[in-house]
């Protein structure tokens, strides 16, 4: 594909493969009916390994475009411009700023707002953009600190990208901000971040903090943050609620 490519050339290759089945499967997935947190999202029934297979085949899509995506009404639509993006982010060093800036547009104008568009996007844009630009650490503060679900669920898997390279002060940090948030769908990302350190960082730094702070989280959070714990320890720090 060329820089011709536009936002409905992709969008048609999408709505190929509608399955309105499935659509009806994922609607209900992901929690899209009234008071839900998906409330609305629309869907035309794609499988994540369809939608990146159309995505590998537009990669060249300008970066104007792969925004304009993200307008769209419908969530693999959106989907499909977060992975380009994130491709565009590893790839061409030169474009970071300008994705950085365009996807924090789209945050903050309630695109970025399901939980698997979070998770497949944050660490790989906001994340490693931060870890780059250490004097920008407090744009993840401010997105935690933020009561917007998506806001601060981006926050939260944004510090996936340092674990992954063996920091883990800012999940400790973050996650320390969020243990009164009851929401479930922050709960389990707190719980996940948590578990990521102890996995592949330290899991005595992990079992530190919990030893300080079990008492105060939530029952889902502290479920998944010792998930890949010996038993007794496990059963030892879910006790401190």
């Amino acid at each position: 594909m060329t820089d011709e490519t536009s936002a409905g050339d992709v969008r048609a290759a999408l709505d190929a493969l509608a399955d309105p089945a499935a659509a009806a499967q994922l609607r209900r997935f992901f929690k899209t009916g009234p008071g839900e947190y998906g409330e609305g999202d629309e869907f035309v029934g794609l499988r994540v390994p369809q939608t990146r297979a159309v995505v590998r085949r537009f990669r060249a899509l300008p970066i104007t475009e792969a925004r304009a995506l993200l307008d769209s009404p419908i969530h693999e639509h959106r989907l499909a411009g977060l992975l380009i993006l994130a491709d565009r982010f590893a790839r061409d060093r030169d474009a970071r700023d300008r994705i950085v800036e365009c996807y924090l547009d789209a945050l903050n104008c309630g695109r970025v707002n399901n939980w698997d568009l979070v998770d497949s996007s944050a660490d790989r844009i906001v994340g490693e953009w931060v870890r780059e630009h250490p004097d920008r650490a407090a744009l993840l503060t401010e997105l935690v600190d933020d009561p917007d679900l998506w806001r601060r669920r981006t926050g939260l898997l944004a510090t996936f990208a340092c674990i992954k390279v063996g920091e883990a002060e800012p999940t400790l940090t973050l996650v320390a901000r969020v243990l009164d948030d009851r929401r479930d769908l922050i709960q389990k990302a707190a719980g996940w971040m948590l578990r990521e350190v102890g996995k592949r960082v330290d899991r005595a730094l992990l079992v530190s903090f919990l030893d300080v702070h079990a008492a105060a989280m939530g029952r889902t959070a502290l479920s998944y943050a010792t998930e890949h714990l010996e038993p007794a320890e496990r059963a030892r720090l879910r006790a401190l609620r």
